[in-house]
């Protein structure tokens, strides 16, 4: 297993705020810029505060990294892990300058985020690149910077669902929720503007709508294995949760509570479930979205309406997720070897993990991916121009 050219991989995060005197100003960082109402703000913050004023993302990351640095260890692979945050402390202009200092030369990112969108991706490759150029006023040369492809559909993702999803079903039969006439499943994602749906992936070669599309198959994906465990066929839907937008502009719907209220026949009167297994596949951890919005808001609301309600764990610290980081490290080492015309080696192009119908995404995000729905800006890890990163002599940037 050769990692070479990168000698590092980033761990690159949301961020969130650690206690109380942090939650307002993480608020401020998240939503610069957008016009959000301070007392919206608040609102939002209250929810942090029912948990003590802690986001559990930071301590997630932690152990995460700390997973990915064992594994990393126990397979001979001598490269550290770093981590920076796009919101809060450690921040990722700090952790570059750290590397930096360190004498990294190249460095392969991992973001905490499996789909294409604008926040999802493009916004970490903005914030990237914003990292880069303050290292390289301050101290040139930097790290050169790649980020690893999109990992929704590849089983280090997939697989820790499928398992969780049927120890919920066990667990929703044990209480007395039995076969698929009973029991939904309802995949979970972060809502976002349509219109941001509308330019996720779009390109000059490449379709629009990503992120819905992926979604979609990461749920029929998860369904087929359950099947394939189970031997039983759930019916499944895809719904959303976090709006946080002003209402007059459309978001990705419907809401998950507002779903499970037409599962047990409420507007329609037709009842279509009596329990659901909650699969949250749009988030890497149990951080905030899923700590609040779904154990906390999306169970009482099941409650409400009498609907069993058992929620699946998120691949976290899981060792087949773990794995995926040096799977995928060890898959673009190999493609930037094979791209290297100064080796004068001829090598084949690696295998590439990926289950179901869209297969492996791309190493390079395509000009115009993912637009900025405020306005154009520079960002790493894609065809558009970039800041210059260290070695020049091996970059594969096209201006």
């Amino acid at each position: 297993m050769n990692p070479d050219p990168y000698d590092a991989v980033l761990l690159v995060s949301f961020g969130g705020p650690e206690g109380p005197a942090d939650v307002l100003p993480f608020l401020e960082n998240v939503t610069r810029g957008r016009g959000i109402p301070r007392e919206r703000l608040v609102e939002v913050g209250s929810h942090y505060h029912g948990f003590g004023g802690r986001s559990p993302i930071n301590d997630q990351c932690r152990a995460f990294r700390s997973a990915v640095e064992a594994d990393l260890k126990a397979h001979d692979l001598d490269v550290p892990v770093y981590w920076g945050n796009r919101n809060w402390d450690p921040y990722l202009s700090d952790t570059v300058g750290e590397m930096q200092r360190a004498g990294v030369r190249r460095v392969a990112c991992f973001v905490t985020s499996a789909y294409s969108s604008y926040s999802g991706c493009r916004q970490y490759r903005e914030n990237l690149v914003d990292a880069v150029a303050e290292a390289q006023a301050a101290q040139p040369p930097v790290p050169h910077v790649d980020k690893l492809r999109h990992y929704y559909n590849h089983p280090g993702f997939v697989e820790p669902f499928v398992a969780g999803a049927v120890d919920a079903l066990q667990r929703l039969a044990a209480a007395g929720h039995h076969g698929v006439d009973e029991v939904r499943l309802v995949f979970v994602t972060h809502s976002i503007p349509v219109t941001m749906n509308e330019a996720s992936g779009r390109s000059a070669d490449t379709e629009a709508g990503a992120y819905v599309r992926q979604h979609q198959e990461v749920a029929r994906l998860v369904s087929d294995g359950v099947e394939a465990e189970t031997g039983q066929r759930y019916a499944h839907d895809l719904v959303y949760c976090s709006r946080s937008g002003p209402p007059h502009v459309p978001w990705l719907e419907p809401d998950i509570s507002d779903h499970l209220a037409t599962l047990v026949g409420e507007p329609t009167g037709h009842v279509r479930a009596s329990a659901v297994v909650v699969v949250p596949i749009g988030f890497v951890s149990d951080h905030m979205e899923v700590v609040y919005d779904l154990d906390t808001e999306a169970a009482a609301s099941a409650a409400e309406l009498g609907l069993g309600f058992a929620r699946v764990p998120t691949p976290g610290t899981d060792p087949r997720f773990v794995r995926l980081v040096r799977e995928l490290l060890l898959e673009r080492a190999a493609v930037e070897r094979a791209n290297d015309e100064t080796s004068g080696q001829q090598v084949p192009p690696p295998p590439r993990a990926a289950l179901g119908r869209l297969g492996p995404s791309w190493d390079v995000c395509p000009a115009g991916c993912c637009a900025n729905p405020r306005a154009e800006r520079p960002a790493l890890c894609g065809t558009e121009t970039e800041v210059p990163t260290h070695p020049p002599a091996t970059s594969t940037l096209t201006p």
